[in-house]
């Protein structure tokens, strides 16, 4: 089932690891199939050198394990609301990378300082409100997805594809799972820049609205003109 799912799945964690992203078990990676309405995710607490495709645990979007032998991420109920309230997503990646979760222990969005944010990121990177008592007690991780869908209710999130979970870490998505690892990689660097940024001028604000669009929409978005097409050229 899904195999070729469980492969890109597999590979996107791998890739963690391989970043430099994650240690021990710190993070997870999932994918969705639309059509099917499964969703393919890492097993629970499995070291990363363990894992291999017959290990994923595919689920349904109510969370009910519909194959695998082994527990589904502990973070499972938060990968399915987000692919419920996300409706363009196809995969979602969670860390707790040192510098992106340092932003997120502090319950502080990323300004966008310049125009590497701008590239993946349009305007800052949210950081959710912290959790009621009663959310974190009961069904903590789907109300994890909750909170980071109610801070998009006025937000892009094609256009801001992560967001800072406060007192968490991070939570990217993209179209496909190496592009929600890509997003993690990317909100990561970008995480670091902004503190040394912060460092050499405490009082830095960010970039024009006019520098920041231009760099955020020349790679994405209709107008787009970053990178080539495939269009052969005489």
């Amino acid at each position: 089932m899904l195999e070729s799912l469980k492969e890109a799945v597999l590979a996107a964690n791998l890739e963690l690891q391989k970043s430099g992203l994650v240690i021990f078990t710190w993070g997870n990676v999932s994918a969705i199939d639309r059509e099917k309405e499964l969703v393919v995710i890492k097993p629970s607490g499995l070291p990363y050198q363990d894992l291999t495709m017959d290990k994923m645990v595919v689920v349904d979007l109510a969370g009910k394990i519909i194959e695998g032998n082994f527990k589904p991420s502990s973070d499972t109920a938060t990968h399915l609301e987000l692919y419920r309230g996300f409706k363009e997503i196809g995969g979602v990646a969670h860390t707790h990378s040192p510098r992106a979760t340092s932003w997120a222990q502090a319950q502080k969005g990323i300004p966008c300082f310049g125009t590497t944010h701008a590239d993946y990121f349009h305007q800052e990177i949210p950081c959710s409100r912290a959790m009621t008592p009663a959310e974190i007690k009961h069904n903590y991780e789907l109300n994890t997805g909750k909170v980071i869908l109610e801070r998009f209710t006025q937000l892009n999130y094609l256009n801001t594809p992560g967001i800072l979970v406060a007192g968490h870490g991070p939570f990217t998505w993209g179209k496909t799972p190496a592009e929600a690892v890509e997003n993690s990689i990317v909100l990561e660097e970008i995480a670091g820049i902004a503190l040394d940024t912060l460092r050499i001028n405490p009082l830095a604000s960010g970039i024009s609205a006019v520098l920041m669009d231009k760099h955020f929409f020349r790679k994405h978005g209709a107008q787009a003109y970053y990178g080539q097409d495939c269009t052969p050229h005489k």
